[in-house]
């Protein structure tokens, strides 16, 4: 394809994206709840001239350009889910550089680039394509653990021979290595009662607290260099100041890139869990999310796939390129031996915050390195 009608494609059409992410922007979607947004992508597709699209199980939009009953696939997708619970309409606002809106760049403009981008592709199809999966997947954030992904994974299984996850407000970094995370909520029983009369009684506060202290003392396991973290990312319980509390319960997470590390994470919390019941005191503990860490990937195929980003962002952007270990859908793929990188389509800043901002003019270079990438077949 030659490289100036990828070019002019994408300074053509960066301003229809930005569109979509104004639409998609003030259409609310967390996880387990994308069915607006997804209804949204499927018309999309649809008017868009893609055949077969569907709706999937798991809130899944899958436009197949290319595939046939068996044929190798490529599977290119960006979430439609945000991190935020609002299930009624945020606020979007722009100026005449930025679009404003919580979820702007993670993922609605990703996502948005992959649309626009993918038409390109279905009406240029390169002689020596694979089949093609764009998909505009669910429950990519937090507690969505990673549900639509592994819904592609268990609907296509092991024709899935690459996969690129668009996911980022940097386009210059590539992602390549999964962190791990195993994500728990733990509740403490304990008899409670009055604070005066029945002082004495044991507090579930207290006996959380405990257990949090102890996790904090923890050294975390290394191997090579591997990272390894933990955190308490949430703390309730209790009734009144004069009531000894009956329950309390937390969340929390550990994460690694080993997976030797990971495992033994998992070791020390168990331990720990055993040693808190031990004293007599209720404990549940719940698995709320479980993220896996890379596998044993094919290093000749994996260098192919992160070539071809490295020749494609070579020819749009004109910064350095650097690799990370990050925790996005590219996790179930790795964890599988299927090479699988993860980039931004986007620039922008306060992902996470409802101060979140999309560059909007970015998205010309978004669409341009997209393109230059599937190009690079």
């Amino acid at each position: 394809m030659n490289n100036s009608a990828l070019q002019e494609y994408a300074a053509a059409v960066w301003p229809e994206a930005a569109r979509i992410v104004r639409d998609l922007c003030r259409i609310p979607a967390p996880s387990h709840h994308e069915e607006k947004r997804a209804e949204y992508c499927r018309k999309w597709f649809e008017d868009q001239g893609f055949k077969n699209v569907c709706i999937d199980p798991a809130l899944n939009v899958i436009a197949p350009v290319n595939v046939t009953s068996n044929n190798d696939l490529l599977v290119v997708m960006a979430h439609t889910d945000t991190v935020f619970p609002d299930t009624e309409p945020m606020p979007v606002t722009e100026d005449e550089n930025f679009i404003y809106a919580p979820g702007v760049t993670d993922d609605t403009a990703n996502l948005a680039v992959l649309m626009v981008c993918s038409r390109y592709y279905k009406e240029h199809l390169p002689e020596n394509s694979p089949g093609v999966l764009f998909v505009a997947n669910s429950c990519e954030e937090g507690l969505g653990n990673l549900k639509g992904c592994r819904q592609i994974f268990a609907d296509y299984g092991e024709r899935i021979r690459e996969f690129v996850s668009l996911d980022s407000a940097v386009m210059n970094r590539l992602v390549t290595n999964a962190v791990g995370s195993h994500r728990y909520q733990v509740t403490v029983r304990t008899e409670g009662g009055h604070s005066f009369s029945q002082f004495g009684n044991r507090n579930a506060i207290a006996v959380l607290a405990t257990l949090i202290n102890f996790l904090y003392t923890v050294k975390v396991p290394v191997n090579g260099n591997s990272q390894t973290t933990y955190n308490v990312g949430g703390i309730s319980g209790g009734t009144s100041v004069n009531t000894i509390a009956q329950s309390a319960e937390m969340l929390y997470e550990y994460r690694s890139t080993d997976r030797s590390c990971l495992k033994k994470m998992q070791q020390i919390f168990n331990n720990a869990i055993t040693a808190l019941r031990s004293t007599g005191a209720a404990v549940e503990v719940q698995l709320l999310g479980e993220r896996p860490c890379s596998g044993e990937i094919d290093p000749e195929r994996f260098e192919k796939l992160k070539k071809r980003y490295y020749q494609a962002a070579g020819k749009v952007l004109d910064l350095p390129l650097t690799e990370r270990s990050a925790s996005t859908d590219c996790n179930i793929p790795l964890s599988l031996g299927v090479p699988a990188i993860c980039f931004g389509t986007c620039r922008g800043s306060g992902v996470h915050t409802r101060e979140e901002k999309l560059e909007t003019a970015s998205l010309q270079d978004g669409c341009h390195l997209l393109l230059e990438f599937l190009y690079q077949q």
